[in-house]
This record gives structure tokens, sequence and C-alpha cells, in this order.
């Protein structure tokens, strides 16, 4: 049977920490980027690059476990459907009336 994919929510909210922190650096950077000094500007710069650096690597991170997860997903439905092929013609089909159904109430 099929058993259950865990979730990751731990990494979808570390990736819109990063994002939000790398719009606030933006803003502040843009807001402060005309009254910094040389130094403070590389520094400022700096700690932006880290920042968007980092959250490129989450989006990725986070883009390997949807794919892994839709894998593991369509593996588990194509073993259902190879096991129980009437069964899943007739959810098919329910499906499809269900949906037919919903069209043509528009």
């Amino acid at each position: 049977m099929m058993e259950k994919i865990p979730t990751q929510t731990g990494a979808r909210d570390q990736l819109l920490s990063d994002l939000k922190t790398v719009i606030h650096d933006a803003e502040a950077w843009l807001r402060h980027s005309g009254s910094l000094t040389g130094e403070e500007l590389k520094a400022a710069k700096a700690k932006f690059e880290r920042t968007l650096v980092k959250a490129k690597d989450d989006i990725i991170r986070l883009e390997e476990v949807v794919v892994e997860k839709t894998k593991v997903a369509a593996k588990a439905t194509d073993e259902y459907v190879q096991e129980n092929p009437w069964k899943s013609v007739g959810i098919a089909g329910a499906v499809g009336v269900v949906i037919g159904m919903l069209i043509a109430r528009k």
C-alpha cells in the first residue's frame, strides 16, 4: 500500500524567512545606499549577497525535495494502478463524470 510522504514545513518556512530577509535587506540597501560610505556600502552589499545566496540554496534544496516526493508519489500511483486496474478505471470514470457535471453546470 502507499506510505505517507512526510512534509517538510520547516524547509518551506525557512525559505519564506530567507526571502523576506532578502527583500528587507534590498529595501534597506536601496534606502541607505546614498548615505553609506565605501566600507559600509561594501559590508551592506556583502550581507545582501550572502542572504541572496542562502535563499537560492534553500530554493534549490526545496525543489529537490519536491521532485523526490513527486517521484515517490508517481511510483506509488503506478504500483496501485498495476495492482488494481479495474478500481483505477472506475475511479477515473467517476472523476470524469463529476468533472463533466461541474462543467455542464456553468
